[in-house]
């Protein structure tokens, strides 16, 4: 059967379908448990929670399901200096973003102060309470954590933008490897070259890694029908992850009016910004996305540029102000169709299936 490959065995599930896992409070424990019940493979995105609320996610995930999960963390949380950004930077920009706070009425938000990273103490949380799955992002994660993870039974997955990025995370001995598309919605999850050089599509990265290493490959971006899931397996791929599909389910925890977005003719139209985050992201392009185009250099580091924005975006949201807002999503969103994470998956298995027997006759 389609479904019987090299990642179904080794991450004990019974369909090569993966959740994308949402940071920034866009996971939900719902979404997680429905995808991994119904034989996928769930993920919680958990790079902004504290050590603490990452066991006690952990914990209603393990009530939810009984089934295989993947928690996520970035590898590399900060492009912040160790003393925070000086005032002169600040003040350049000051400059350019101040007319947006101006437009929403709200003053503009003092200096962000300095971030430490939090993903050794993070690490520490997962090897002790052990999912099944550990998948990060923006890097590869020392040898000895790695070999961790293998001692305590933790299947690792990288994720890579690039043919260079898939070797790197192999030879540094993970489990599995993520083929991240240009498609794809939220962060280009790029570490060995500036995230604006992974212009590569989906299936055209998928054959390029897939020809070159010798784990297991996981297509992702521009992933959301069963269609989508059979050319990937066509191409190579063990596994598939689908994205913004299920972010805009009901279960996801993103906001009623971002589901709305996804599901509107604004969806056609998706942008990468660093406007936001400070870190190249795709979503439904916005005023300032547009307008801060070939003036990246004028943004904060990440994560100091999403602390600087938090006001602007609440006070955008409160005033529904969206062309203000990005809105995470991929380019595959105009295609959407279902709402709730069930029949979604119920849909991506049928489809897939569909596909395949017709081959047959």
């Amino acid at each position: 059967m389609w479904y019987h490959t090299k990642a179904t065995e080794l991450l004990g599930i019974q369909y090569p379908i993966l959740q994308g896992p949402f940071g920034g409070n866009l996971s939900s424990v719902e979404l997680v448990a429905t995808v991994s019940n119904y034989g996928g493979l769930g993920g919680y995105g958990a790079y902004t929670l504290s050590p603490q609320e990452i066991v006690d996610v952990n914990n209603q995930i393990k009530m939810a399901t009984d089934k295989p999960y993947n928690i996520n963390l970035w590898v590399s949380d900060t492009d912040a200096p160790e003393n925070g950004i000086t005032d002169t930077q600040f003040e350049e920009t000051k400059k350019v973003f101040q007319p947006y706070f101006d437009e929403v009425g709200i003053p503009f938000p003092e200096k962000p102060l300095p971030f430490q990273s939090r993903f050794e103490n993070q690490m520490e949380v997962i090897l002790d309470i052990r999912p099944k799955v550990f998948s990060f992002m923006f890097g590869v994660p020392s040898v000895s954590i790695l070999e961790e993870c293998r001692k305590r039974g933790i299947i690792t997955i990288g994720a890579a933008t690039t043919l260079d990025e898939a070797l790197f995370i192999e030879a540094a001995g993970v489990d599995m490897i993520i083929a991240s598309g240009f498609e794809a919605g939220g962060h280009r999850p790029s570490f060995l070259a500036k995230a604006e050089s992974s212009t590569t599509g989906s299936f055209v990265l998928l054959q390029l890694i897939k020809e070159k290493v010798k784990v297991p490959v996981i297509a992702a971006g521009g992933i959301a029908n069963g269609s989508g899931v059979a050319a990937a397996l066509a191409l190579g791929a063990s596994a598939a992850q689908v994205g913004t599909a299920f972010l805009a389910t009901e279960e996801s925890n993103a906001l009623p009016i971002h589901k709305k977005m996804l599901f509107s003719d604004a969806a056609k139209y998706t942008t990468l910004s660093r406007a936001y985050t400070g870190r190249l992201g795709r979503g439904i392009t916005s005023k300032i996305a547009q307008e801060m185009v070939g003036r990246e250099n004028l943004n904060l580091p990440f994560p100091l540029q999403t602390t600087f924005m938090s006001s602007l975006r609440k006070a955008a949201l409160e005033q529904e102000k969206w062309d203000m807002i990005l809105f995470w999503g991929g380019q595959i969103a105009p295609i959407l169709k279902h709402t709730k994470t069930a029949t979604l998956m119920q849909s991506l298995i049928e489809e897939t299936t569909a596909y395949f027997d017709n081959l047959k006759e």
